[in-house]
């Protein structure tokens, strides 16, 4: 879908700045640069002073002319040339400093803009992140934010100096010749030209680089996430031309976006080759006719002016052609802060509910995709204190009934409630931290088994610590790790120990209302035992949901909920679905010869 559109892009004219070009770099000003305006008139003045240095340099060239045709004094030469000397290390004390301080001031705004993000990300609701790949969310954090501290900093503070230089060399001309610098600039509707030309062209080539470069992180990461299966199936030959072809795609655009980029500078050459034609050829006829007060002193600095004028003009047309890609990123990085949660805190939300009381869920409907519902007036009712099961067919809505309850996702008909209170008039953080959630899908960290432990509870003492892996059966092996770290994604550990890591976590957390979600799916019959007997400990006195596909570890709930697309086919406690005869009397069956 990014292709088609990008390619369109390309086909429609567009303006030097787009109105959300000119409304996102008013966002930049006020949000993030204009708290730092003194700083930055600072950067102004110096600037200035740069451009200063090079009127200067001019006047004393002239007076050097004029010392060398009209025959003066040694002396004097010398001290012209002494003062141009000392001209150019001012100039060069100046460059220093003026990057020196647009770099801080741009890694300043850069950090505050990094921060928005990061904050703003993390309240997204979990479908955002469900939809969006991780290789859009690091070219955002990362490509697009160091993009704009580059725009922001050195290239910005450049273009300033390049325009204040051509501003200031060009009054001095102006003084100088009046008539002559007006010859040499009839050429500048051809530069403007050029650069509408050229940033049409570039806009349109950067929306598709930054598309393209967003997938060939996201197939990076799949190609890393799924390497046993890669290496199982013996696909590294396709994985290997799939990211070929990606970085191929990748290399065209940036060749494309470089040679798009490129057609500024041969073009300002050309026009001043021409200037410089009129320039000669006027400014001689001015030196050589009596009618003007113009000698080859006024001539040749005149001259000198333009080669000084035309290099920092060089140079602000490329920046141009550079400004249409920066204004692609900064709409990419504000894109983000654009994305608005709808899962928030409601006006006069509470804290105060008991979360011990029960959770009903009451005509829920609920659907992923508004074509196909999941759920349809769903009831059920999780008592305070017991244990409550939900098992069925894959797809059949046990996870899901878990995410509504924790408001990771939102009912879209009826309510779910904690002991009589609707849940969306709880906040959000106040509700989820009554939950502890033991999933089939477990984020390990790169870090010690330990530090794992401690995530969902930094403040924990050591002895709380050690207290929940050994609950967790995850002690021994934490002794024996040590600090050692577990791999990205807890690479080397086996499925079952990452499983008692979870559990441990929730020992840790201690939360009224446990969620089991597949919480010993990975584990062999031996541990599971084990670990079983540590659930039924966590669970004293606090409400426990269970969502399993392993009937065996439901059999001591005080009521199971047996779900089929969507709907409750069954539901009572194990010996009266047994007496039943139904769905989950065969799949217990099943299972129990499948185990053996």
């Amino acid at each position: 879908m990014k292709l088609p559109f990008a390619r369109r892009t390309a086909r429609t004219r567009q303006a030097l700045f787009r109105p959300v070009d000119r409304e996102n770099l008013r966002w930049l000003w006020t949000r993030y640069l204009r708290t730092r305006a003194p700083w930055l008139l600072l950067v102004l003045l110096l600037i200035a002073g740069q451009g200063l240095v090079y009127q200067q340099f001019l006047s004393l060239t002239e007076n050097g002319l004029r010392v060398i045709f009209e025959e003066g004094a040694v002396t004097q030469l010398a001290r012209v040339c002494v003062l141009v000397f000392v001209l150019f290390v001012l100039r060069g004390v100046l460059s220093y400093v003026t990057p020196r301080l647009t770099a801080w001031l741009a890694a300043n705004a850069v950090l505050a803009i990094r921060k928005d993000l990061i904050a703003h990300l993390l309240t997204l609701d979990l479908s955002w992140f469900e939809r969006t790949t991780t290789g859009e969310i690091i070219l955002r954090l990362v490509n697009q934010a160091e993009g704009m501290a580059r725009f922001i900093g050195q290239s910005t503070a450049n273009a300033v100096r390049d325009a204040v230089t051509i501003v200031i060399v060009s009054g001095y001309l102006i003084w100088k010749a009046p008539v002559l610098f007006t010859v040499a600039i009839v050429v500048i509707p051809v530069i403007v030209l050029v650069m509408q030309f050229v940033s049409h062209r570039i806009k349109a080539i950067q929306t598709r680089a930054q598309a393209a470069l967003g997938d060939y992180m996201t197939d990076i990461e799949e190609m890393s996430n799924g390497m046993r299966t890669v290496k199982i199936a013996g696909q590294e030959d396709r994985e290997r031309d799939r990211l070929f072809a990606a970085s191929t795609g990748i290399r065209d655009l940036a060749v494309r976006l470089q040679a798009t980029q490129a057609l500024a500078m041969p073009s300002i050459d050309m026009v001043s080759a021409f200037v410089f034609v009129l320039v000669i050829g006027g400014g001689g006829y001015m030196v050589i006719s009596p009618e003007y007060a113009f000698d080859a002193a006024d001539l040749i600095t005149f001259l000198l002016g333009l080669v000084i004028l035309f290099d920092p003009l060089r140079l602000l047309a490329g920046y141009f052609a550079q400004l249409q890609s920066s204004m692609i990123l900064l709409d990419g990085l504000r894109s983000l802060l654009r994305e608005t949660p709808t899962i928030a805190d409601r006006p006069g939300a509470t804290d105060r509910f008991d979360p011990a009381g029960d959770i009903r869920l009451e005509g829920v409907g609920f659907a992923y995709d508004p074509e196909h519902s999941l759920f349809d007036d769903l009831d059920m009712v999780m008592p305070g204190g017991r244990t409550t099961a939900i098992v069925g067919a894959t797809g059949s809505g046990k996870t899901t009934v878990l995410s509504l309850m924790t408001r990771l996702y939102e009912t879209q008909a009826g309510r779910v409630t904690i002991d009589g209170i609707d849940i969306r008039d709880i906040r959000v953080r106040a509700l989820r931290d009554a939950f502890s959630v033991v999933a089939q899908d477990i984020v390990i960290f790169n870090a010690s088994i330990w530090e794992n432990i401690r995530y969902v509870r930094p403040d924990a003492t050591d002895a709380e610590i050690r207290a929940a892996a050994e609950a967790a059966e995850i002690a021994e092996l934490m002794d024996r790790r040590g600090d050692a770290p577990l791999g990205p994604k807890g690479s080397q550990l086996s499925g079952g120990q990452k499983q008692r890591i979870a559990i441990a976590r929730a020992f840790l957390r201690q939360a009224p209302i446990v969620l089991l979600d597949e919480a010993t799916s990975a584990l062999d019959q031996r541990t599971e035992e084990k670990v079983q007997t540590a659930l039924r400990r966590l669970g004293q006195g606090r409400t426990t949901i269970m969502v399993a596909h392993r009937l065996s570890s439901v059999v001591g709930a005080d009521h199971i909920y047996v779900m089929d697309a969507g709907r409750i086919i069954e539901e009572g406690p194990h010996e009266a679905l047994m007496a039943a005869e139904g769905l989950y009397a065969a799949m217990f069956r099943s299972q129990k010869q499948s185990y053996g």
